[in-house]
């Protein structure tokens, strides 16, 4: 909005503001081509962005305690001219007449050496000398001066407060007065010092009587601070310009006698009158901003840049929390980072102890992690699942299922590069599915994988026979796996057993076996279901008979075990071979030929 009314000095302060600038190169073609933003370089880098300078009072309702014309009222001033004797003029205050009414919205409006408004109190004989304007802002603002033009001598005494909690408290920015002990408990013109900086002080430097019309009161919140030429660094000052409401406080006005006037006749500019009330500053944005645009409700928001959000881009937004939120700075734009989850989670956090220990680079931990993934930074698989190093650690797959075998397995957890799951004794495989080389199954789930005994043959062969090695040992039925009428006959028994568990007794073999079917069983009738099956160790480290865990076998002997050993007896002589679904036919019939009598013949 346009200025007036303002002195060198200010015009000063709006070139020179320690708040900040901002340049724009031109360039004869912007109006055809969409500007750049000021929030980031030519090559597209952050960096420190701030709202325009602008009076941010202008056209902004102000509260006032007191306005004349109601009822009218007359009241008359001194008005001086230059070399000729000053005229006293006197005029009727009324609101209900437009052309005579000196409302407050005459404050802050279009001011200009020819549209001269004033706003104007009552008249003091008949009313408190304490007169309050109270502007409010709507947002947070980073002001670098406040000031008032007079249509009246300047009052006597006033204070000047300000609120950054938009009007719920107040605090003294500055006083003046000719009497500041007397007046604010103040002393006159204190020295100012980085320990002091951010306290209101009083000055009788503007207080003078002339002139009688046209005076101006202007405070500059960063004059003669000592940190004002290191604002970026200094929150304390950054604190003592951030504003949302101003209150300035008429507390005395110049008495009439002072003015030259009689008790007795109108009071001459008995009364407070201004023309125009600035407050000068940016929109707070924290460097995060070029501008301030209003949301949906009408309130004033910064328009957030770098990740930041909030009115002031006070904080980072919801998943940029991989540093702290930092104001920018003319050196460091400081934009809010996102986390690393590498695609996996929504969410994260800021850690500010991770954050030093990885020297102030990196401080978000990701929370709520997917796709089976686990870590600080979603970098790795859960409990249960390992990478598959095929596809990238942001692959919505990056993580399989371990899948390790109920039984075989020493846990769930797998190795989370290879997937190879901790396998019980004895048990080998990717999963823990199979037993180990030297191992064969058992019926135990603790430990499901057993170690095959290692048998020297000829140390266990009686010590009446002639050593000898396997081949010559097995000769008899070595070969001759098939089966017929005549070998039926000769056994003791015929069945068919599916191999569960094998441990050792001595020098025997006692392998748990379950019989599926049963087709011949001479003396004591054999029934399907659990048994034991004795094999003697020289039979079975020389492999015959040869038997391996989980499969089914066609077992036919000459004998059980005895009281001894109960269960089933095999040995070199048996025949032990793995079972083929078309002997069924067969052993059926020659079971039907044996109850023929066919057995006595053969």
């Amino acid at each position: 909005p346009p200025q007036s009314g303002m002195s060198g000095v200010w015009r000063w302060l709006l070139s020179a503001c320690l708040l900040g600038t901002t340049t724009h190169g031109s360039n004869p073609f912007a109006g055809q081509q969409t500007p750049p933003d000021p929030c980031y370089d030519d090559n597209g880098a952050a960096r420190r962005c701030i709202p325009e300078f602008i009076n941010a009072a202008f056209g902004k309702e102000v509260q006032v305690s007191s306005t004349c014309g109601r009822p009218p009222s007359r009241s008359c001033s001194v008005l001086e001219r230059e070399d000729r004797p000053s005229v006293r003029t006197c005029q009727i205050c009324d609101a209900s007449d437009p052309r005579r009414a000196h409302p407050a919205s005459f404050l802050t409006d279009l001011n200009s050496a020819h549209n001269v408004t004033c706003w104007q109190s009552e008249n003091l004989h008949s009313s408190p000398h304490n007169v309050t304007l109270t502007l409010s802002l709507g947002k947070k603002f980073e002001i670098t001066y406040v000031s008032l033009q007079f249509c009246s001598p300047r009052p006597e005494s006033l204070a000047i407060y300000k609120s950054m909690d938009y009007g719920k408290s107040w605090t003294p920015y500055q006083f003046y007065s000719s009497q500041c002990r007397r007046m604010y408990n103040r002393p006159n013109k204190a020295v100012i010092t980085k320990q002091n900086e951010q306290e209101a002080l009083c000055t009788d430097g503007h207080t003078d009587l002339y002139p009688l019309s046209g005076g101006l009161i202007a405070f500059s919140t960063l004059d003669g601070r000592p940190s004002g030429k290191d604002f970026d660094n200094s929150p304390v000052l950054q604190d003592w310009v951030t504003v949302t409401d101003i209150r300035v406080v008429f507390s005395r006005p110049q008495l009439p006698r002072e003015l030259g006037g009689d008790r007795g006749e109108d009071s001459a500019a008995y009364y407070y009158a201004v023309g125009d009330f600035q407050v000068g500053g940016r929109c707070k944005c924290n460097g995060h901003a070029s501008r301030c645009l209003k949301d949906k409700e009408g309130k004033l928001v910064c328009d957030c840049k770098h990740n930041t959000e909030g009115p002031e881009c006070d904080r980072c937004k919801p998943f940029h929390y991989d540093r702290p939120w930092q104001r920018a700075s003319a050196r460091e734009a400081n934009e809010c980072l996102p986390c690393n989850c590498n695609l996996h989670a929504r969410r994260c956090r800021f850690n500010m102890e991770l954050y030093k220990l990885s020297g102030r680079k990196s401080g978000g931990v990701c929370m709520n992690c997917r796709h089976n993934t686990a870590g600080r930074h979603c970098h790795y698989c859960k409990e249960g699942f390992y990478r598959d190093l095929a596809r990238p650690i942001t692959h919505r797959k990056a993580c399989k299922a371990c899948d390790c075998h109920p039984v075989g397995a020493a846990g769930k957890t797998c190795n989370q590069t290879t997937g190879q799951c901790p396998c019980k004794d004895g048990v080998t495989g990717i999963t823990c599915n199979r037993c180990a080389k030297g191992y064969q199954q058992s019926r135990s789930p603790v430990a499901p994988c057993i170690k095959i005994p290692v048998v020297n043959p000829t140390a266990v062969i009686s010590s009446t026979e002639e050593p000898a090695d396997c081949e010559s040992y097995c000769k008899p039925v070595k070969g001759n796996l098939k089966i017929n009428m005549k070998k039926y006959c000769k056994k003791d028994y015929a069945v068919q057993v599916n191999v569960l568990d094998m441990e050792t007794v001595g020098d025997w073999a006692k392998f748990s076996v379950n019989i599926v079917s049963v087709y011949k069983s001479r003396g004591e009738p054999l029934k399907r279901g659990d048994h034991f099956l004795w094999i003697h160790m020289k039979d079975l480290a020389c492999k015959c008979p040869k038997i391996q865990m989980s499969k089914r076998y066609l077992v036919m002997g000459t004998s059980e075990g005895g009281a001894e050993r109960a269960g089933l007896l095999a040995d070199k002589n048996s025949l032990v071979i793995q079972w083929r679904d078309v002997w069924t036919r067969r052993l059926r019939k020659f079971q039907r030929k044996e109850k023929k009598g066919k057995c006595n013949k053969a």
